[in-house]
């Protein structure tokens, strides 16, 4: 494992120096003293290269990523996962907006609450099934023009207790993937062109070791297997907006 200390280097330099130690063989980083360094990981490949990062990093974290494996031990920014196509995220603590944004593969886990447009224009690629797992709460627009993968909304480990566990605009456009949040919704909240149903005894099998690598990798204990607590969102129609651009 090699340490690299972001403190008083630039975005430019830090992305710099972890190409240069992948290159020479490394497979373990460690970074300490990030602070809004932008663009960490993008378009890495190699399913046994891992970066452990202390503090917060910057924008665009993890774009077009093709299977390293990222923990941030704090809060991360927007746009984490952009196009991302394989790999793991783990990110304990909030998020921000436009995560996963045209994710085609990997698995992106946030353990607190997410901005806005979160998981919007996820998609599968071939034979991919990106996943995306909140532990908290999420805001508007989640799961915008979704068409393909899992987003799955906890809706724990909230510091505001008072907000509802999704915000407006939920799922609209979507036509394609699965949904599935922990809680209450309230009709209104969902785009027109989705329904919302219990879970079957296939979501259940699906779920259960999505969940369990989520408690695992978090290093929680949650109880969020009482599946009755769910409901999944579905499109119910494969052009939502078909008839907006053809005659």
């Amino acid at each position: 494992m090699i340490t690299i200390d972001a403190k008083d280097i630039d975005y430019k330099t830090l992305n710099a120096r972890i190409r240069q130690e992948i290159r020479k063989g490394e497979k373990n980083i460690h970074l300490q003293n990030v602070s809004g360094h932008r663009y960490i990981g993008d378009g890495i490949q190699g399913n046994d290269i891992s970066i452990h990062i202390e503090g917060v990093p910057g924008e665009d974290m993890a774009a077009f990523m093709d299977g390293p494996k990222i923990i941030v031990e704090n809060n991360a920014q927007d746009g984490v996962g952009n196009t991302m196509n394989d790999g793991k995220v783990i990110i304990h603590g909030l998020a921000g907006d436009v995560l996963g944004y045209g994710m085609r593969g990997g698995r992106l886990y946030v353990k607190g609450d997410v901005g806005y447009r979160v998981g919007i224009h996820m998609k599968g690629y071939m034979d991919k099934i990106p996943v995306m797992v909140i532990g908290g709460k999420a805001g508007n627009f989640f799961g915008e023009y979704m068409a393909g993968g899992l987003l799955i909304l906890l809706g724990l480990n909230s510091k505001d207790s008072h907000r509802p566990v999704v915000g407006d605009y939920c799922a609209t456009g979507m036509h394609g993937g699965i949904i599935y949040i922990r809680g209450k919704i309230e009709e209104h909240k969902l785009g027109k062109e989705v329904k919302h149903f219990p879970l079957e005894k296939q979501d259940e099998f699906t779920l259960k070791p999505i969940l369990s690598d989520f408690c695992k990798e978090m290093r929680e204990n949650y109880d969020v297997f009482d599946f009755s607590q769910y409901s999944k969102i579905i499109p119910v129609s494969k052009r939502p907006y078909g008839r907006m651009y053809v005659y």
